[in-house]
């Protein structure tokens, strides 16, 4: 899931610099959304674990 942050991160970099920026705040919108996502899978992966101990 981070690598397709990172991917839509390098998409918005490239479109924002050569002008295309409602490309560009959409792949933003895209990677924040997917990092968040990421991120809550994560913490509710550390509450399972750490309630199975």
């Amino acid at each position: 899931m981070l690598r397709l942050v990172v991917i839509f991160l390098l998409i918005a970099l490239v479109s924002g610099i050569l002008g295309f920026t409602g490309i560009s705040i959409v792949s933003v919108e895209i990677a924040r959304t997917v990092f968040t996502i990421a991120v809550v899978l994560f913490i509710v992966s550390l509450v399972v674990h750490a309630l199975r101990k």
